[in-house]
């Protein structure tokens, strides 16, 4: 059963910008992911600073697989010992878990 994982990053007004180009800077890291199935930055539109990172995955397994490989290493930064990582773009982070029961696509799809 598939497994929907959603980041959800509070992320100021004036780090925004940041947050968007470090996605894109990261932009297929996880597709060849075993067990990935979708990916979504979602920007907050009104009423909350909260973006959501939704991700979904074949099981729990490979989620945390890729959370304890390639995830865990690009958060690191590149490794080396004089490489200094930037600062968060994200003042706080909470992981929302869900099993998906049902779903629907469009017509035709």
């Amino acid at each position: 059963m598939s497994v929907v994982k959603i980041n959800v990053l509070t992320v100021p007004q004036e780090q925004r910008e940041t947050l968007e180009k470090r996605f894109a800077s990261r932009a297929h890291a996880v597709e060849g992911s075993d067990g990935f199935e979708w990916f979504e930055l979602l920007r907050p539109v009104e009423g909350t600073d909260d973006y959501l990172v939704y991700t979904r995955w074949r099981d729990e397994a490979s989620f945390q697989a890729w959370m304890e490989g390639p995830m865990k290493a690009a958060h690191q930064g590149g490794g080396g010992d004089s490489t200094e990582r930037p600062k968060p773009a994200a003042s706080g982070s909470t992981v929302w878990s869900f099993e998906v029961v049902q779903q629907a696509a469009p017509t035709g799809a």
